[in-house]
């Protein structure tokens, strides 16, 4: 940063302020998507998008287009990020205000404390199943429970939450080498998986179509749509706050390729391991089985049972890392920069997720379901917000020094460091959004794109004004 305007302490500290060096190629975000991607999570999503009732083809077009739609974002989201060194609450400040990007910093935040609780609680089970396997007399901790979670619960989640705490605390370089050897590994330990079950199954014996209905014309269209939809909506949180990670890469040439080979391709690659090995689990069960975890514990055979059980304990810390602990930990670093490093973040994160007894919202769908679609709908509206202050509103143009002062002068300061506007569009947006979940339930799985699209008319209208003013100041400086 430049001294032309004071740094503001209430909005700088060495975690949030530009990353000059920039160390991380192509194949650091390729590693990134990679770990965004496998998890136990992921994998029970893409074997629900085949049990649509489409056949194979159906569900691979779905899937490829819904991942170009993120793919898309992904470089949109990102370039900001990469070209400032800046984290994505910084980033806010363009078009919310100084200030005013604690509001999008939040909402962002509240979300990954959920899905960290969740994440951290799926991780404990396979954990739990590899403590059976070599202590199976600690099953008798299972019979006695605190707070509904039992004592064997309890060591299998501290567990997890301690092993992420302690890849969090070396902080980005630690995390990177995380990420850049986990994802690698667990498509071994995948492969070797799929061979087994198919082995196991019969390769006659796999299909691409695991839903018991076969949709056609129209009925297929709608759930091609909504599969298109699901597939965006579930890369929405980590998408929204890449420029946390885009900030550390090198060029947006490199960006956009490791994009690239970590979204499309290797999407739909884990997506074919994890609906063969889903569909493998009917012969060999007698039963379709779409939990890996409960796969991996059905098998008799040792070696397979620990490699899988380790597989996707490294595949949901690695999510867990990237997309719900170190969003949370910016963030929440932003409200307060002198009182709350990024690990200081970080772990608010991690013991609010505890408070939030994630086991009692795994078991109650109806819960989780309201909590993430209110959220969601406000995350919708913030792609559209910000993707239209910087490409069309600002035309790509940043000024550093205006993300870090609390002068006037800046161009960030807006009204008291609040760009009202950026909130109304939000708050209006986001009702739009909640109402069509809530009112209109057919479209609900839309929720992400009418946030969006309607965030971005309004504020792209409201701020019609800066924008002409902006244009003018440019054509002042070129004359």
């Amino acid at each position: 940063m430049t001294n032309k305007l004071p740094v503001s302490p209430r909005l700088s500290n060495e975690d949030l302020k530009p990353d000059t060096e920039q160390k991380w190629g192509w194949y650091s975000i390729f590693a990134f998507w990679m770990s965004d991607v496998h998890s136990v999570g992921g994998y029970v999503f893409a074997a629900s998008l085949f049990a649509l009732g489409l056949n194979g083809i159906q569900v691979f077009i779905s899937l490829l287009v819904g991942i170009s739609i993120v793919l898309v974002f992904a470089n949109l989201m990102g370039k900001p990020g990469q070209k400032a060194g800046a984290p994505f609450p910084v980033i806010a400040r363009m078009s919310f205000g100084v200030f005013g990007a604690n509001i999008p910093a939040v909402i962002r935040g509240l979300i990954a404390v959920v899905w960290y609780g969740i994440q951290t609680f799926l991780a404990s089970s396979s954990f739990i199943i590899l403590l059976l396997y070599f202590f199976p007399g600690m099953e008798t901790l299972a019979d006695d429970s605190f707070l509904d979670l039992s004592y064997l619960g309890w060591i299998g989640f501290t567990a997890m939450w301690i092993i992420q705490g302690i890849v969090f605390m070396f902080g980005m370089d630690m995390i990177r080498k995380v990420i850049d050897w986990s994802g690698p590994a667990i498509y071994v330990a995948m492969f070797a998986l799929c061979i087994y079950m198919v082995n196991l199954a019969g390769w006659d014996n796999i299909s691409f179509t695991l839903g018991d209905a076969s949709l056609s014309g129209m009925d297929a269209f709608v759930q091609m749509f909504i599969a298109i939809a699901l597939v965006a909506g579930y890369f929405a949180g980590p998408t929204l706050n890449f420029s946390d990670f885009s900030r550390y890469c090198g060029s947006y040439k490199q960006l956009k390729f490791g994009n690239l080979l970590g979204l499309p391709f290797n999407f739909i690659l884990f997506s074919v391991f994890s609906v063969v090995i889903v569909s493998a689990s009917i012969p060999v069960f007698g039963e379709m089985i779409t939990d890996p975890v409960e796969t991996v514990r059905r098998l008799d055979s040792g070696m397979i049972t620990v490699l899988g059980a380790m597989t996707f304990i490294f595949a949901t810390v690695g999510i867990n890392i990237v997309a719900n602990f170190v969003a949370p930990a910016f963030d929440f670093s932003n409200v307060s920069p002198q009182k709350i490093s990024f690990k200081a973040g970080g772990f608010i994160a991690a013991f609010g997720s505890v408070l939030l007894m994630p086991w009692n919202l795994f078991n109650n769908p109806e819960v989780i379901h309201y909590t993430v679609d209110v959220l969601a709908a406000m995350i919708g509206p913030l792609y559209g917000i910000i993707i239209v202050d910087y490409f069309f509103i600002k035309k790509g143009k940043i000024d550093i020094d205006s993300l870090y002062t609390e002068s006037d002068k800046g161009i960030y300061w807006y009204d008291n460091g609040i760009n009202k506007k950026s909130v109304y569009a939000l708050v209006i947006a986001g009702i739009v959004a909640i109402f069509c979940s809530f009112v209109f339930t057919a479209l609900a799985n839309y929720a992400l794109f009418i946030g969006g699209f309607t965030a971005a008319f309004l504020y792209r209208y409201m701020m019609e004004p800066e924008r002409l003013a902006l244009h003018g100041l440019d054509l002042a400086k070129q004359s």
